[in-house]
């Protein structure tokens, strides 16, 4: 029994297709198919059913792949200590990042990461916070960045910045005429408010402040889109207003930011965190992304008087 062949069967067990698989482990199909048989021959079980489309895994090979994921992630732990030893910041290091995150942090920082980083390959995969959770746990990504908390005894978090949530509110709506809004406001408005769609931790950053607030209810939401940019559009046809992440509205431009409106302090905001299993040996890495990001974001970025804070300057 190899690492290798554990690997083989992992990629099997994710991808479902022996072609699939070995094109992702840069293998030819015979080959990886070659090692899978010898595996399954020394332990005399069956790890996957051939006859299913797709390949589906035996009981036995439930148990065998549920193993091989904790020995083939410590296996890559021995260089992860030899790294940190010698305080050597480099590799390849998977990342995966919230859509609603993703489109606006990530050009910020990943310049400044990769030149101060070299000899880092940032992995960068955009996944839902609940995909996140799973890869993380399963050794398939070694951080993430996402909104938080997220309650995960396994998981760590260091809170990177809080940003305000900000009105996107066109000239049909009343509140139009408002300079600056009120939580409360969203109770007069509630019909007309487009969230995205169920799914994004966006929309339910959003439903949990009005329950914080005794305000509406989920019936009272029109849930448009999947993207920030569409609901944007859908306001700007006279469908009703919408709320935005701080960072997205950076760059609209001045027609548009004539219909932004902020909060009144204390304003609303979402915690944005760094995240990473509390087994994770890449703490260098980690530590340089945190000090990367945090760099970027704090301080550098003002708007209307709004700040997108640190975890140290958040009172």
């Amino acid at each position: 029994m190899t690492i290798t062949q554990l690997q083989y069967v992992l990629a099997v067990a994710e991808h479902k297709n022996f072609t699939l698989a070995a094109e992702k482990c840069f293998v030819t199909q015979p080959t990886l198919s070659m090692q899978i048989q010898k595996l399954e021959e020394e332990l005399d079980i069956q790890i996957f059913d051939r006859g299913k489309k797709p390949i589906q895994l035996t009981t036995v090979g439930e148990q065998i792949v549920s193993q091989a994921k904790n020995i083939v992630n410590e296996s890559g732990r021995i260089k992860d200590i030899v790294d940190q030893q010698k305080g050597y910041i480099g590799g390849d290091f998977k990342v995966g990042i919230i859509p609603t995150i993703m489109p606006t942090l990530l050009p910020m920082f990943m310049n400044n990461f990769i030149k101060k980083y070299p000899k880092v390959n940032l992995i960068i995969e955009e996944r839902t916070t609940e995909e996140i959770i799973r890869m993380i746990k399963n050794g398939q990504l070694d951080a993430a960045i996402a909104a938080t908390p997220l309650h995960e005894e396994t998981i760590k978090e260091i809170v990177l910045y809080y940003e305000p949530f900000v009105a996107y509110v066109p000239e049909n709506i009343p509140a139009y005429n408002k300079k600056e809004f009120e939580v409360e406001d969203l109770d007069l408005n509630l019909h007309n408010v487009l969230l995205l769609q169920d799914g994004h931790c966006f929309r339910h950053n959003i439903l949990n402040l009005c329950k914080a607030k005794g305000l509406g209810n989920d019936n009272h939401f029109q849930i448009e889109s999947g993207s920030f940019e569409t609901l944007v559009k859908l306001a700007d046809e006279g469908l009703g207003m919408t709320l935005l992440p701080y960072l997205h509205t950076l760059d609209m431009g001045d027609k548009a930011n004539k219909k932004l409106r902020h909060f009144k302090e204390p304003r609303p905001s979402r915690e944005v965190s760094l995240i990473y299993s509390k087994k994770e040996l890449k703490l260098h890495i980690i530590e340089a992304l945190r000090s990367t990001i945090a760099g970027v974001v704090r301080g550098a970025i003002t708007f209307q008087n709004v700040e997108i804070t640190s975890p140290l300057q958040k009172k």
